[in-house]
């Protein structure tokens, strides 16, 4: 048995296939005799000292994480400053790591808690505490950088492609004496990954989506609308996929909510395809529908990719792998080594080459005229959201997720104030 125990912290907006890792870190911690704390929501439950034990809960639940969507332990949108700039709160989070005797931390999360992850790494080196830090990747957004892709996407992924076709239909058989254009919202602040998936719903010009907006792309609004109306005369109507974070040539949000940012220091966006239905609607008079699906893009475990799923625990388990061989400032990235048939492995990479580093949509991605992917894209694309992974239902017609207990450790410290 390893002496010491393993803390493991969720960070960022959840997805349809996180605690499948979580779970699949559980377990393989626990084959090593391994004790697994979690803190809850994310490093503010490591800050606060508010820690979970895992040990309480049954091995039936903790498979069961595998199937349910959201965060078991709680997240956080709370990104630490330099060592310097954010000193008394690395100290805190290091004070915490020995009264509970941490020796392997295990963040899951983005470009930002692969950023803190490095971060603790280092503060732990320079007061010579004995911690491994893995980063643990995931995001719907798809834009870690080294990782062929992220766990969540390939759901998120599948969820916007499947709702998409599923809309064109119903705008398709609407359009004669309805609804026109049809706008869907997706997320994706810098990059278009989400967005493009969308594209594969549909092939060739007149099969939806027509449009997609990519932030990659400057938003040209005369562009964009005459593009609109020249759809609408030639197939009957146009299915429009926008990603929220499309800006005009001098770089200013088209949806910028006008909310300030938030604690990553992110502009507040929303509302990008009331927008451009409003735009529509005011500058062709034709009858327009929108959707904004946000959470239920990530949320939608009921339609999870298995191979979305797979990749989710592989990373997980890895991640137990490389903390307990002392592979220190590492994260399990996903790579490719073939398109068909698709074939994956998982290696570790330096977190000092994924932190503060955003992996965009490549040019090559992006059809000639802007508004479309290519057959590289789709080549991309298409493995990611392949196979079926439904939960179990119970009687009454609903999934059957499960709850964790979540009972507190003991605190051993003074509380914390901010």
């Amino acid at each position: 048995m390893a002496s010491g125990t393993l803390l493991y912290a969720q960070s960022g907006g959840v997805t349809a296939v996180i605690n499948a890792t979580a779970s699949a870190v559980i377990q393989a911690a626990r084959a090593r005799k391994v004790p697994v704390l979690a803190a809850r929501n994310g490093i503010l439950g490591a800050l606060r000292e508010e820690l979970i034990d895992t040990r309480r809960e049954s091995i039936a639940d903790i498979r069961a994480l595998a199937h349910t969507p959201g965060g078991a332990f709680g997240s956080c949108r709370v990104k630490l400053k330099s060592l310097d700039d954010d000193r008394a709160r690395y100290e805190r989070l290091l004070d915490v790591l020995r009264a509970h005797d941490v020796r392997w931390f295990l963040y899951n999360g983005g470009n930002d808690s692969a950023d803190t992850a490095l971060k603790v790494s280092r503060l732990a080196a320079e007061f010579d505490y004995p911690l491994t830090c893995v980063g643990v990747p995931k995001t719907v957004d798809n834009d870690l950088a080294v990782t062929d892709c992220c766990p969540g996407f390939g759901s998120a992924a599948k969820y916007t492609a499947v709702s998409v076709r599923e809309a064109a239909l119903d705008v398709a058989a609407m359009a004669d004496t309805s609804t026109k254009v049809f706008v869907y919202e997706a997320m994706g602040r810098h990059a278009g990954w989400l967005a493009a998936a969308a594209g594969l719903a549909g092939e060739g010009p007149d099969q939806a989506p027509h449009l997609i907006l990519f932030p990659e792309r400057p938003f040209d609004e005369a562009d964009f609308l005459k593009r609109v109306k020249a759809t609408v005369e030639r197939v009957g109507y146009c299915v429009v996929v926008a990603s929220e974070g499309i800006q005009d040539a001098e770089g200013r949000f088209i949806a910028d909510a006008g909310g300030g940012k938030d604690s990553f220091g992110h502009t507040q966006l929303g509302g990008v395809a009331s927008h451009l239905a409003g735009r529509v609607k005011d500058m062709l008079g034709f009858k327009v529908h929108w959707t904004l699906p946000d959470y239920l893009q990530r949320s939608a475990r009921h339609i999870a990719s298995r191979t979305d799923l797979e990749q989710a625990i592989a990373v997980g388990t890895a991640a137990v792998e490389y903390a307990l061989a002392g592979r220190n400032s590492v994260m399990p990235v996903i790579v490719r080594t073939s398109d068909a048939p698709y074939r994956w492995k998982i290696e570790p990479a330096p977190l000092s080459k994924i932190a503060n580093h955003e992996k965009k949509m490549p040019a090559a991605f992006i059809r000639r005229d802007g508004h479309g992917i290519t057959a590289k894209a789709r080549a991309y694309l298409q493995p990611l959201i392949r196979g079926e992974a439904p939960p179990p239902y119970g009687r009454d017609g609903l999934p059957d997720y499960v709850t964790l207990r979540n009972q507190p450790v003991p605190k051993r410290l003074p509380d914390w104030q901010d």
